[in-house]
């Protein structure tokens, strides 16, 4: 399974892939989509353009993206939750369902507490991926997302095999 994990973000997009062969992990690709243009419509588009050349390129098997928080500026809310949508509809326009995962989610699946900093998340991606060279912060929290939603897949499959050798 090829797992792309998407940090969505209107001036920075981090992306990460990963490849998952039974519990074993393995780093292929990740990186930071800057969006271009000073209009909103044009940073879509080039948000948008970016991330269907990922996509082709890696073609992942699944993908996930990490779910807007609320903060105090609700106007800056609304423009991430725009960038959230590129970054759900360029998987999904690829025949992908896209998971969704809260940042504290992500980072209990990664670091193992709920509230860490982005220093915690980078080694711990590190230690998850030997020898992967991070983009930037937004590449990790992308690779990180990509992991959390291995983990979450393969529970999800080790139940339903449990379920069915029990019926």
């Amino acid at each position: 399974m090829r797992v792309l994990g998407i940090d969505p973000g209107l001036r920075n997009l981090g992306w990460g892939v990963i490849d998952v062969t039974g519990s074993r992990l393995s780093h292929v690709a990740n990186g930071i989509i800057r969006s271009e243009g000073e209009a909103m419509g044009a940073r879509l588009l080039s948000l948008f353009d970016a991330l269907t050349r990922v996509v082709a390129a890696y073609a992942p098997t699944a993908a996930a993206v990490e779910q807007t928080f609320v903060n105090k500026d609700g106007a800056g809310t609304l423009k991430l939750g725009q960038a959230r949508g590129i970054a759900m509809l360029v998987p999904a326009q690829a025949g992908l369902v896209v998971g969704e995962y809260a940042p504290n989610a992500v980072k209990k699946a990664v670091v193992g507490v709920g509230h860490a900093d982005k220093g915690q998340i980078a080694h711990m991606v590190r230690l998850q991926l030997p020898g992967v060279d991070l983009a930037g912060p937004d590449a990790a929290d992308a690779l990180a997302i990509a992991i959390c939603h291995a983990h979450h897949l393969q529970s999800a499959g080790r139940m339903a095999a449990a379920l069915k050798g029990a019926a």
